[in-house]
């Protein structure tokens, strides 16, 4: 894609690359950590950072916008207070007036230790929906053949609540759990390490201002609670998932880690990728009425391409690059993260600023474009053959997951979200 010659330029060369993930149309939020172990807010331009309290500091920011630029991260800066300092440093990034006193707080992105935006310890509560309709049938259709898609997931957004407390940032190891599975021929459960860990590709959302206990979000409302956008791999480990679900949902098959990628894409910067609500097939039921509205179905889709792609140790050990394994779009959802938004807080559950939401594994119609091994696989009876021979049912220890998302648009840059990775560590039996 070539630079468009009407686009403005940053003094800082990288973010005037268009391959970037960061241009400065996008200067999306994060938090990362100095050498004194320090917290310091940022935002990301091109292949650096800007320390954001370093700028308040020079003066470069007002009051109001240094408010809660401290090292609890994002949880304390509202959403239209991060709007008005995305434009500042988009101001401060482009007019090379500034770049004698701005250029002291950039410093490349490799050099930081970057921390989950919302601060360690700082993500409050975690809820992981099912929205796409396509990965619930393809997973259905896995148990249930004559009956893939249960009869409330055309009517509510399906969800469960997640554990926090395990969310790593991207590049964080991920040891393989250990928990309780039975075979299908097994007379009585096992304990020991999962064989059939996996990764799940989702988009996650970070809730920006919340609701009061007892009241509630319209759905016209919901977007005004969204701070910004993240990748988000949701582990699976499929063989205890498989055994302890029923009767109430996910468990330990997923709450030993969450792995999120380092920076919050504002809204604001997604404006130019909106595009209608996936439209629903003709006989599908219209979502009752406080799940529904023309505007919502007019623009609450956003058009962000998603990918995984996989290392296994033997690739990395002679050298070879890693191979995709998926591409799908954010805007087949069933639900939209309004949908969500407002059914969460429906029964008057009170959502509170630098809570995370994720849209569950987002897939295609495809074989491509589905977001788990668990269906690309069909649950292991097709192995997944790779381009140096290897075979994966599920992954194995080694292998490295690294999902990326970004937006393209004729007339506008790329908008990427960066890399969510994590390397996959033996377990501990």
């Amino acid at each position: 894609m070539a630079l468009m010659p009407d686009r403005k330029r940053s003094w800082v060369e990288s973010a005037n690359d268009p391959e970037t993930d960061f241009p400065l149309e996008n200067l999306p939020f994060g938090l990362y950590e100095d050498d004194r172990q320090r917290r310091h807010t940022c935002v990301a331009i091109g292949d650096q950072v800007l320390d954001l309290p370093g700028c308040a500091h020079e003066g470069l920011l007002n009051a109001s916008q240094s408010i809660g630029l401290g090292p609890r991260g994002l949880g304390h800066v509202e959403a239209w207070r991060a709007g008005e300092i995305r434009r500042r440093a988009a101001e401060l990034l482009s007019d090379a007036a500034y770049r004698d006193r701005v250029d002291p707080h950039l410093i490349p992105q490799k050099d930081v230790r970057m921390l989950p935006s919302f601060g360690v310890g700082g993500i409050g509560d975690y809820t992981d929906f099912y929205a796409s309709i396509h990965h619930a049938t393809n997973v259905g259709r896995l148990f249930r053949p004559d009956n893939p898609l249960l009869p409330n997931y055309k009517w509510v957004p399906i969800g469960y609540h997640g554990r926090a407390s395990s969310i790593v940032i991207s590049g964080t190891e991920v040891r393989r759990p250990c928990g309780q599975m039975k075979a299908p021929d097994a007379a009585e459960p096992a304990f020991g390490a999962s064989r059939s860990l996996d990764y799940e590709l989702e988009v996650g959302f970070f809730i920006g201002q919340g609701n009061d206990l007892g009241e509630t979000i319209p759905l016209e409302q919901a977007e005004k609670h969204i701070f910004g956008l993240c990748l988000v791999n949701d582990w699976s480990a499929r063989d205890i998932q498989a055994w302890e679900y029923q009767p109430l949902g996910p468990f330990l098959g997923k709450s030993f880690a969450t792995t999120i990628s380092p920076w919050v894409v504002m809204l604001d910067a997604l404006e130019p990728y909106r595009v209608p609500a996936a439209p629903r097939p003709e006989g599908d039921p219209k979502p009752l009425p406080y799940l529904w509205s023309d505007h919502d179905q007019a623009r609450g889709g956003f058009d962000i391409q998603l990918e995984v792609w996989l290392a296994t140790a033997q690739m990395r050990a002679a050298g070879q690059a890693p191979v995709r394994v998926s591409r799908g779009n954010l805007r087949e959802l069933y639900w939209t993260l309004s949908q969500m938004v407002t059914h969460h807080a429906s029964n008057g559950c009170n959502l509170r600023p630098g809570d995370l939401m994720a849209t569950g594994t987002v897939s295609g119609t495809t074989p491509e474009s589905v977001g788990s091994l668990l269906e690309r696989t069909k649950r292991g009876a097709e192995p997944l053959v790779l381009p140096n021979g290897e075979q994966r049912k599920f992954l194995e220890d080694g292998d490295e997951v690294i999902m990326k998302g970004w937006c393209e648009r004729e007339g506008f840059p790329r908008i990427g979200f960066g890399e969510c990775r994590g390397v996959i560590a033996p377990a501990r039996v």
